[in-house]
């Protein structure tokens, strides 16, 4: 019987303002440049909405459940992977919400994991130290409010390569996770500890996809065969799963935004661990936890060429990077970094490193079928391209600030 490594994915974007068309961003002076193009009313809303039905009755929840099983004697164990702008807008928005999290890794049962402050695609801007700061700036905002220090990272999305993997071991940490996609396990299972390619001191989590859509997107799905989906019945199905370690990786909202309190999803929580314990050899665990725990079972190697993610039915990265307005909005990132950094203005550094965020690229997806009928669930958007335009706005100013006037056509 395998270990089981649960963790939960909590960010949220700063979204964009919409202005008239004919608004002169220019009125805005270098230190409202954030103001100017973040909508942070609209992002308060939706903050405060997912918290209402999501953040704080988990949260409760997660904490009562640790407590009550370490005086139990079988410690529920978890992880959080919480970008820096999630973490921004719970002081701004719910400063309570960050307490309870305290509480959290206080218990000694939770881990933090490390990502990129800004939840980007920094590792891309080749021949830059974008992605390195912005995994440092998260490290330090982590030891800052919680006194903790990750040692095991997720890139954006769980973007992975070879080329990630020796970054993060280069910063330090011991364990790093991506998605177990068939791609990259050929016939290999994903419940065990890997090596990444050609690194010596890093090991590879993989998240076991299957087993955590079967929460995330089928848990209120009524012709799933598995519906209805009771704890009982979860705990027996990772009862009877070969192998050393299962990574059951979501995102938090699941639990009362993507599936409500009336599909019985925090019940499902609520009994988890009792049906857990009952089988002797199923420990919880924390992903450092299963990487101190669990020999390697062999490498695997991912190309630089051929990034996976958890992102889509393709696990890849065409969720940001396919079309043209994507490849755009990118590049005209990627060629702002040498100036804004020379110029050394903090505002206009802090704006575009907000406008990294990759939730701004995704909207722009033109996908069709059930992957594009995901991405416009979560675009606050009407359009892919309505997306493009109110980012090119923001950027466009930007790149006239920054003095640059070159870029993609």
């Amino acid at each position: 019987m395998p270990d089981v490594a649960l963790c939960f994915e909590l960010h949220q974007p700063l979204r964009l303002r919409r202005w008239p068309k004919d608004y002169a961003f220019s009125d805005f002076e270098a230190d409202r440049l954030l103001e100017s193009y973040f909508d942070y009313g609209f992002t308060r809303a939706i903050f405060q909405r997912a918290a209402g039905k999501s953040y704080y009755p988990a949260t409760r929840l997660l904490l009562d459940l640790v407590r009550t099983s370490t005086q139990d004697g079988s410690p529920f164990k978890l992880a959080f992977s919480l970008s820096g702008c999630f973490i921004e807008q719970c002081e701004a928005f719910e400063p309570g919400l960050l307490d309870i999290f305290r509480e959290l890794v206080d218990t000694g049962s939770v881990e933090l994991l490390s990502e990129t402050y800004y939840h980007s695609l920094a590792y891309f801007f080749k021949g830059s130290e974008e992605f390195e700061e912005q995994v440092r700036m998260h490290q330090n905002l982590t030891k800052r409010l919680f006194g903790y220090q990750p040692s095991t990272f997720q890139n954006t999305e769980m973007i992975y390569c070879n080329g990630v993997a020796k970054r993060a071991e280069e910063l330090g940490f011991k364990g790093i996770y991506t998605e177990g996609t068939e791609k990259i396990l050929g016939n290999r299972s994903p419940n065990f500890v890997y090596r990444p390619d050609g690194r010596k001191q890093i090991k590879l989590l993989l998240r076991n996809y299957q087993l955590t859509d079967d929460i995330a997107f089928r848990f209120s799905l009524r012709t799933w065969p598995g519906w209805p989906l009771t704890a009982e019945k979860y705990a027996r199905w990772l009862a009877d799963t070969p192998g050393d370690c299962i990574s059951i990786f979501m995102d938090f909202e699941t639990l009362g935004e993507h599936h409500w309190e009336a599909t019985g999803i925090f019940d499902f929580l609520k009994y988890l661990p009792r049906e857990l314990s009952k089988y002797s050899q199923l420990n919880c665990v924390t992903p450092s936890e299963a990487i101190q725990r669990h020999d390697v079972a062999g490498e695997i190697e991912v190309q630089d060429s051929n990034p996976v993610s958890w992102a889509d039915l393709e696990r890849d990265t065409s969720a940001w990077l396919l079309n043209k307005m994507q490849l755009d909005s990118f590049e005209r990132l990627r060629k702002l970094e040498p100036q804004l950094k020379r110029l050394g203005d903090p505002y206009l550094l802090k704006a575009w490193r907000y406008l990294q965020t990759s939730d701004h690229i995704y909207y722009m997806s033109t996908k069709s079928g059930p992957t594009g009928e995901v991405h416009s669930y979560f675009s606050p958007y009407s359009s892919p391209q309505f997306a493009y335009e109110t980012f090119t706005r923001a950027i466009s100013d930007l790149e006239q600030r920054a003095g640059i006037a070159d870029h993609l056509q």
